[in-house]
Parts: C-alpha cells; structure tokens; sequence
C-alpha cells in the first residue's frame, strides 16, 4: 500500500483498527484500552492524552511496509515520546508476549516426548534470554539517549551499528522455531494450541522488525539515515541478480533477513527494482 493511504486523525479508531489488527496489541503500549465506540482517532487519543501525531506515525509504520515519515515530520517528532514508546514495548515483550508464548510452548513441548521438550525448552529458554539481554542493552543506550535529549544536545552520529545490532538474531532464532514446531513436532494431540503457537510466534517476529523500524526512522538522527554494512552486502548481491535465498545462503543468514534488509534498502534509497538497484549501485561507484 502506498503512503497516500496512510492513517489519518479523521479515521473512527475502530476502522483503522480493522485495518490491521495487529494494532490491537499496540494500544496499551499508548495506554489506550479498547471500547472507543465511533471515536475518531484524534478524540481517542485526547480522551487517553496521547500525541496524535506520534500515534498516528508509529501505527503508519506498523501498517505500510513502505511508509517513511519525510524530513518536515521528523522534526515534528518528540525523542522522549520514541524512547518511551520503546520502553513500552519492551515491557510488553519481556513482561506479556514471551511468557504468554512460554505456556503455549511448554504444552507443545510435553506433548512431543521427554527427550524433544527438554530440547525444545532449552531452545525457548535460551532465546528467552538472548531477547532479554538485548533489551538490557537498548535500555542502557536509551537511557544514555534521553539524557542527551534532555540536556538539549543532538544525538550523535554513528549509533546505527551499535544500537540496532542484534536484532537480526533475535528474528532468526524466532523464525527457526516456527519451522521447527510446524515441520518436526506431531500435532495429533495439540494441533490447535500449536497453531496458535506459530501465529503468535509469527505476529512477534512482525512487532520485532517493526520495532527495529521506529528505532531506525524516528530515533536515530537523519544524517545516519545511511546503509548499514549488512544492507550494503545485501544490495550489491541484489544488484547482481542474486534471489533472497541465494543471498542468505551467501552471507549465511535467514531468508527472512535477506527480506527485511531488502525493505530497509527500498526504503533508504527509494528504489524498488533490481534494475534500478543495480544502476544506484553503479553510479554510487564512480
């Protein structure tokens, strides 16, 4: 969906809703609560005392893989209410969405032999772990950030590498798991309970990498709004006419990765072909 068909204050709440469940689960991080009747979205966000304007760019985000704030929105974009925003959804990962997976899992496991839910926990466990401790870190980087923001001062160049990294792991350790529950784990005896398993996994894995979206936008100063090194090697193997799957086979990575670094590009450069890539590439060269 193009950027004209973006959400807009004059909506009803309940119609953008509709329009991408998946932002159910992002109202209470807004501390917004379901039951707005036919509120529009600038009432409903006057009724809880939330920025409409910022509402309204993180739910673009969420929603349309190619919207972009342009450069007059960013700076109408307040860095507390990003870090805040974060930190909520931080809380959501650690505090709701990860133990609400864990329950389903552990029946999942059970369900599969000994031997297989002692494997399959660990895996989970681990992965628990890893996510917690990226948050850890991006909470020490955001602490750092919203003291900057708050003495005045610009954030500095250069934080891409270091603030964003991680979270590729993190997606494909979650992306190696839906294969294997719905690959390699019978579903004779909890078939439904693993279905749901793999959609919550799958609406996860999608909060991540649109997480990774606000960070990058609406967080990071404009001026590093370049490739990253990854997205770099990405695009000359696009460039080249290599497919996702040659690519993640190439820089040992998972396809699915190969695919948000390839949104990412689009999304940096404004070009979506391969043809026109490989010209970009070309003359970014001479």
């Amino acid at each position: 969906m193009g950027k004209r068909t973006i959400f807009t204050s004059r909506m009803k709440m309940s119609d953008m809703i509709a329009s991408n469940y998946d932002l159910i689960l992002m109202l209470p991080r807004f501390g917004i609560h379901l039951g707005f009747g036919e509120k529009t979205v600038r009432d409903v966000c006057r009724d809880y005392g939330v920025d409409e304007f910022f509402f309204l760019t993180v739910c673009n985000i969420y929603t349309f893989d190619d919207f972009r704030p342009d450069d007059e929105e960013l700076q109408r974009i307040d860095h507390r209410l990003v870090v805040e925003h974060l930190r909520a959804s931080h809380r959501y990962y650690i505090e709701e969405r990860l133990p609400h997976m864990q329950r389903h899992l552990d029946h999942v496991a059970d369900s599969a032999g000994e031997q297989s839910a002692e494997v399959l926990k660990k895996y989970f466990s681990d992965y628990c772990r890893e996510v917690r401790e990226h948050v850890r870190r991006e909470e020490r980087n955001l602490s750092l950030m919203l003291t900057t923001i708050n003495e005045g001062e610009p954030l500095s160049k250069g934080l891409s590498d270091t603030y964003i990294k991680g979270h590729d792991n993190i997606k494909d350790r979650l992306s190696d798991l839906t294969q294997i529950i719905y690959k390699y784990i019978p579903g004779e005896r909890l078939n439904e309970e693993m279905m749901e398993l793999v959609f919550d996994i799958m609406q996860l894995s999608r909060d991540l990498e649109k997480h990774a979206m606000i960070e990058e936008m609406l967080l990071l100063p404009p001026e590093d709004y370049d490739l990253s090194d990854r997205e770099q090697e990405v695009l000359e193997l696009v460039a080249q006419g290599l497919s996702s799957k040659e690519i993640a086979a190439r820089l040992n990575i998972a396809v699915n990765t190969v695919n948000t670094h390839r949104k990412s590009i689009t999304r940096k450069t404004g070009i979506k072909s391969v043809a026109g890539l490989a010209v970009y590439v070309m003359l970014k060269k001479n």
